[in-house]
């Protein structure tokens, strides 16, 4: 019998599980291994809350932790805190990591500390109900609104400061998130990118949500667009950046709109100080971009001259970066663990029995979907090992092990009793499932959970 944990039960932990399933072994027992009592990852705390198709996902995954081979072990820290590295290989013949990318990356620009300064990451969290989310009103006081970056997650975020609370009350997002979005002051958002529109990395699909907001003007300035050299023709660029200009061009060449909201979609603007509001000195009140112009060689040069876009909120949306896992090698000029294939290197050298997949291995790039075949790749490494792994014999059944060890792992029969706590609250309040938002919460409910995990259908014991 082949012992694998997989720390991780987003996407590519999930797949990973799936894959070694289906690999052909003839014994193979899987735990998924997460630091949250719920699973799915960034597919429930990093889809937005009206993208109902994406977050349908879940169903997918959850045939996979179904499956009477695979364990799915919420609440359990791996590493500072809780069961140390060197103690998990111990247990299993092989871990696989697929813990992403879990940290945001900075502007580096003054003021970025302000009050109402804050990363996309962090607002995103918020709304999906992140039980490390700090409950902050973020919209509370607001009247204008910035995000920088033009990806898929600015996308997002910018969508859903647009969005009404008749748009929301029937998404998952928690009450005291609806509350204060349904509250909010916020009629301006600009989005903005440092380089031009034929570079963004939003997809075509996301960009025209935004022009089917209700009650809302998105709003693109044709001189700005035509900074792009390959605005005026787009015919020589990828299908998707081709798509993306036509749709910014009919925007662009739309007449004035009477709307409650407007979005405007900025480009060839680099941040370069947040300023501080003036009535109030520890709060953003604008930001202070430079004009930039294209280099020639697919970057972009300052030009000198400057503009302020006031702001009362201020969202960066500039790419996530992965962080170290005590005990494991780390790159830091690339925020990925050294791995070959999907074996863990250290120092050059395999390290028997360890493995990465997803945004930890390759860097937070792609989809959803394209953690698939890096799991693929990962587990096909792993089964040409294995006969070797099997050699080495285990003490006992890991899960008693990580009980010793001060963990106490929330079973799948305790992740079903949150959904069940989580339809209940959306019942009282006269909507659908409600996301618990909290710790206290989530743990609560999962202790109402009757059965154990030994006893559990799905999640027997090894």
């Amino acid at each position: 019998m082949l012992y694998v944990a997989v720390v991780g039960s987003g996407p590519s932990g999930v797949y990973t599980a799936q894959s070694l399933v289906q690999s052909g072994l003839s014994e193979v027992r899987v735990d998924v291994l997460d630091r949250l009592p719920c699973p799915y990852g960034l597919v429930r705390y990093g889809v937005a809350p009206d993208h109902e198709k994406i977050k349908s996902l879940q169903n997918n995954l959850r045939t996979v932790l179904e499956d009477e081979r695979v364990r799915f072990l919420g609440g359990v820290q791996v590493g500072p805190g809780g069961v140390p590295v060197t103690r998990l290989r111990e247990l299993y013949h092989a871990v696989v990591y697929c813990v992403g990318a879990a940290t945001d990356r900075h502007l580096g620009v003054p003021g970025e500390e302000l009050s109402g300064s804050c990363s996309a990451t962090e607002f995103v969290s918020w709304y999906s109900a992140h039980p490390d989310s700090v409950p902050d009103g973020f919209v509370l006081g607001a009247r204008s609104a910035v995000v920088v970056g033009v990806g898929n997650v600015a996308v997002d975020v910018t969508r859903m400061l647009a969005r009404g609370a008749s748009e929301l009350s029937p998404t998952d997002v928690p009450q005291a998130a609806l509350s204060a979005l349904a509250a909010s002051k916020v009629t301006e958002i600009s989005m903005i990118g440092r380089r031009g529109p034929s570079q963004a990395r939003f997809t075509t699909k996301e960009l025209r949500e935004l022009g089917s907001l209700p009650d809302t003007e998105v709003v693109v300035d044709p001189e700005e667009l035509a900074l792009d050299p390959q605005y005026a023709d787009p015919s020589d660029l990828p299908a998707a950046q081709r798509r993306n200009v036509e749709v910014l061009r009919g925007w662009a060449a739309a007449p004035p709109q009477d709307r409650a909201r407007r979005i405007r979609l900025r480009f060839f603007l680099r941040p370069v100080e947040l300023l501080p509001d003036e009535g109030d000195g520890t709060r953003v009140g604008a930001v202070r971009f430079e004009r930039t112009a294209p280099d020639g060689h697919g970057g972009v040069t300052g030009t000198g001259r400057y503009e302020d876009i006031e702001a009362q909120l201020v969202l960066r949306s500039v790419g996530y970066r992965g962080v170290p896992l005590e005990g494991l090698p780390f790159d830091a000029d690339h925020g990925t663990v050294p791995h070959r294939a999907g074996r863990v290197l250290r120092d050059g050298v395999v390290a028997p029995g360890e493995y990465v997949a997803g945004w930890i291995k390759r860097g937070p790039t792609g989809v959803i979907g394209t953690n698939r075949p890096c799991a693929k790749e990962t587990v096909t490494s792993l089964v040409e090992d294995a006969p070797e792994l099997m050699r080495r014999e285990l003490a006992e059944d890991p899960l008693a092990a990580l009980r010793a060890a001060g963990a106490a792992p929330v079973p799948w029969a305790g992740w079903e009793a949150i959904e069940r706590a989580e339809a209940e609250l959306g019942a009282s309040l006269g909507r659908g499932v409600v996301k618990l938002p909290d710790w206290t919460s989530l743990l609560a409910a999962a202790r109402t959970a009757t059965s154990s995990v030994h006893g559990v259908a799905g999640q027997t014991g090894m």
